[in-house]
């Protein structure tokens, strides 16, 4: 009904037109052609307005000339192409064939990882016109009375029972408390069933868990996550089979059982691929019978709690050789769980991750020798496993990873706010220092990003998604901005934060967060190879159709499927690329926002860049083919573009969900003009790096016709973000929920609260002294306490304000200090050790 009231209105214009002449008519055409395009007509219905348009423009009686007889040929090449059979003949057989030598190798992991998840939010980005009432009618997440009362209660008294510098220095492990606490109340049981003893938790739940625990400690929060991420219990829930479920589930929900879950290996990685670790479908003893079975050769790396695993999911490619089970003898990689006891298993030794010693070690298996029931789901899924990890692996990596990351970066805000309030220089906090403000700015700005990435893409999965690509995104952005985060937490701490000891509350963070950056997935290939990689055929509404359409062995359907994707996907190239010209132009202040107010202009450019970027990625799809695969820094950069209007996105959603506070819209200002402004260098970067220096001058033409029309949060708002975590604020607390923040002894961060709430009356107090006593010569002592001291004498203080202020800075004081240790103190046990630098005699003979 739209595309018939734009066509009439065009009719109308038409009409008026015929009384215009030359030049103005001319232009009056093409602009009506490029808003017809702009709107998406269908092809018939741009055809027969296009026609209309075009007897109205020549009836003007002009003399005909060579603009004109182009527009005529023009009209009659569109007819021709409604015509769709000879349509299909002429053009479509032919680039099919073309098309179908142009498709780049896919293995099978990589179709299987491609048809894994749900298309949400990205699909949207990709259009060029994203559908906001998909994303702003989501249900904002929000925790159950039940999960409430846990995140309050046994979350809250496991966060007093850690004492993370014991845990990391003086032990290496968590004490037998913590792991039977949490055994007791059902950490490792979040994401398992009710009736399997498990606690069923929403998916944001599991997220503010873990964001809380990760406050903390980022060994308790590591040893949380693994269980109720991709391993033995997610994997069994979705395709174990009943005996297997009744027999697992409820050992693991009570803790009777710890997981681990074995993929990584030292020369594949996580490349399954080109996994070497074997099985083999052969006859052997089992329990003094004779079966057929599996042997497994496996060396695994890396692989968090299977120190301490009783059971390991395992991932192998299988294989039988004797057809025993059939015709097939490369089966493909398979999953299985194995009990820790199991004839063969070499387990137990640890790594030392960066001096943060969460559970985390090999696994060795040589003739392991185990029934085929031993398969998770059973022998049917035998060949299935990396389906199974891919399927599973986009809900995870949306949590996990995110969530910890997001609540460091919320504990390095809420303690570095507080020192950057109380901790002063030349007689001023130093959070007032300019330099110091921009830095603590960008900090609060990241986290208030992640957060929203975090809480609303969970939401999305317990609204019965499963985003793959977002998850991707999740993982690389989040841990990115994480990194980024402790580094700033670091330089704004100075010698504070690098002193580790019991009153360090930052070195372990900043040393763990490395780990993040190399687990699920390493961070340089996520950017550079998943997130576009995949987004642009998952998420584009016609790459996938024209890929499968292409491949279809029944070549009629897969001609009249590749026609009707090939001519939309024309349609929607033409149409983005007018979208973003004239959006860019405009800044798109005419574009539809679902929104009012100063945050409506975020959705326009949302929009904006969305219709640029898909206009991008289809000229360089179609330019370059499979070679782009190749071209990983313009994939990497083409998602970061992807990633930045996603985020911006969940920005906006987040706003939304809480409420639209005016107090928080400078937050969502920073981090919107922080996305905004890298998604438009990303994009300067594609097209300064674009091979074909032609394309990408058109392309540059399309997009930035004005140039460069975004810049970077200014200094003026950097200000407004930092005062709101110098002080204590609504906003500081919502930002920084739920870090652990109860005001007692060996828990900085609530000491640094409370200090920071006093800080007020005491910068009154200590500038009463300044002024009316060192200023006036009644003072002479050079530091604080013999102020006190003094003006307490002299009358400036009263005793009441004297001892307040006393009781401060010794507050103060012991959370500026720092540890020192007496030599022996240092070091795993204070007694000599073998030099461990000397190599065996293995290796001295390897090397000669």
């Amino acid at each position: 009904m739209t595309h018939i009231l734009i066509a009439l209105a065009l009719l109308v214009l038409a009409g008026l037109a015929l009384t215009l002449k030359g030049g103005v008519i001319a232009i009056l055409f093409i602009t009506a052609l490029l808003y017809l395009a702009y709107k998406r007509l269908s092809l018939l219905a741009y055809t027969v307005t296009f026609g209309v348009l075009l007897v109205a423009y020549s009836a003007i009686g002009e003399p005909a000339g060579l603009w004109k007889g182009f527009l005529w040929l023009l009209f009659a090449g569109l007819v021709l192409l409604n015509i769709t059979p000879l349509r299909q003949s002429m053009l479509t057989r032919p680039f099919m064939k073309i098309y179908r030598r142009m498709l780049p190798a896919m293995s099978s992991t990589e179709r299987e990882a491609l048809e894994a998840g749900t298309v949400w939010w990205d699909g949207e980005l990709f259009t060029g016109k994203p559908n906001w009432s998909k994303l702003l009618g989501a249900k904002a997440p929000k925790l159950t009375a039940e999960e409430q009362a846990f995140l309050d209660g046994p979350c809250e008294e496991l966060c007093r029972m850690i004492d993370d510098f014991d845990i990391t220095h003086r032990r290496g492990d968590m004490p037998q408390e913590v792991w039977d606490f949490l055994k007791r109340h059902g950490f490792f049981a979040m994401i398992i069933a009710k009736k399997y003893g498990g606690l069923e938790f929403s998916a944001y739940a599991h997220s503010c868990v873990l964001a809380k625990l990760s406050s903390r400690s980022a060994v308790v929060s590591s040893t949380v996550a693994v269980p109720n991420s991709l391993g033995p219990g997610e994997l069994l829930q979705h395709y174990g089979t009943d005996e297997q479920k009744n027999y697992y589930l409820p050992r693991l929900a009570s803790g009777e059982d710890i997981p681990c879950f074995a993929l990584t290996g030292p020369r594949a990685g996580s490349d399954a691929a080109s996994l070497p670790d074997s099985g083999i479908v052969c006859r052997g003893m089992w329990q003094g019978r004779e079966i057929i079975g599996i042997k497994l050769n496996f060396s695994k790396r890396y692989i968090t709690l299977a120190p301490v695993a009783t059971v390991i999911g395992l991932a192998f490619r299988m294989f039988d050789p004797d057809r025993l089970l059939g015709s097939t003898t490369d089966i493909g990689i398979t999953c299985a769980l194995i009990p820790r006891e199991t004839s063969g298993i070499s387990i137990g030794r640890r790594h030392f991750p960066l001096n943060v010693p969460f559970q985390n070690g090999p696994i060795k298996g040589t003739d392991v020798f185990v029934p085929l029931d031993y398969i998770i789901g059973g022998p049917k899924m035998a060949g299935q496993g990396w389906r199974m990890l891919v399927e599973q692996l986009s809900v995870g990596r949306c949590i996990s990873l995110p969530s910890s990351g997001t609540g460091g970066g919320k504990a390095a805000v809420f303690a570095t706010g507080a020192y950057a309030r109380i901790r002063r220089q030349f007689n001023m906090p130093v959070g007032k220092f300019e330099g110091v403000e921009s830095v603590l700015a960008k900090m609060v700005g990241l986290t208030y990003t992640m957060d929203a990435a975090r809480s609303v893409t969970a939401g999305a999965i317990d609204g019965g998604e499963r985003p793959s690509v977002p998850s991707a995104m999740l993982k690389y952005h989040v841990t990115e901005m994480s990194r980024q985060i402790a580094n700033d937490a670091m330089d704004i701490h100075g010698g504070k934060g690098i002193c580790l000891g019991p009153r360090n509350y930052l070195g372990r963070g900043y040393q763990v967060v490395p780990v993040a950056i190399t687990v699920e997935g390493a961070n340089i290939l996520t950017r550079s190879l998943i997130i576009f990689g995949q987004g642009a055929i998952r998420c584009h509404p016609f790459v996938l159709k024209e890929m499968e359409a292409a491949r279809n062995p029944n070549r009629p359907q897969g001609v009249k499927d590749f026609d009707s994707a090939l001519f939309g996907h024309i349609g929607f190239t033409l149409s983005n690329a007018v979208r973003s010209l004239v959006m860019a132009m405009t800044s798109a202040r005419f574009t539809a926002s679902p929104v009012d107010g100063p945050v409506a202009r975020y959705y326009q450019h949302i929009v904006r860049f969305s219709a640029s970027f898909a206009f991008a990625v289809d000229v360089a799809m179609l330019s370059l083919g499979g070679y782009l695969k190749k071209k990983e820094n313009l994939s990497a950069r083409l998602g970061d573009v992807l990633s930045c209007m996603y985020l911006a996105s969940m920005v906006l959603k987040h706003y939304e969900n809480q409420g639209r506070r005016p107090e928080d819209f400078p937050l969502v200002e920073w981090a919107c003009r922080n996305l905004l402004y890298k998604a438009q260098e990303q994009l300067h970067g594609f097209l300064r790096n674009f091979p074909n220096r032609y394309l990408a001058g058109v392309m540059r033409l399309m997009i930035f016709p004005r140039g460069l029309q975004y810049s970077a949060p200014d200094d003026r708002l950097g200000r407004k973000l930092s005062e709101l975590v110098l002080a204590p604020t609504d906003v500081r607390d919502r930002l920084c929920y739920p870090v652990y923040r109860r005001i007692e002894a060996g828990n900085a961060l609530g000491l640094l609260q409370e200090v920071l709430e006093m800080a007020d009356r005491a910068e009154s107090l200590d500038k009463r002294l300044r002024v009316e006593g060192v200023k006036t010569g009644r003072i002479t002592a050079l530091d604080l306490p013999g102020q006190i001291d003094e003006g307490e004498r002299v009358g400036l203080l009263s005793t009441e304000e004297a001892a307040w202020l006393r009781t401060y800075d010794r507050k103060v004081m012991e959370l500026v200090n720092v540890d020192d240790f007496a030599p022996h103190e240092l070091g795993t046990n204070g007694k000599p050790r073998p030099r461990s630098d000397v190599p065996t005699q293995e290796q001295a003979e390897l090397f000669v």
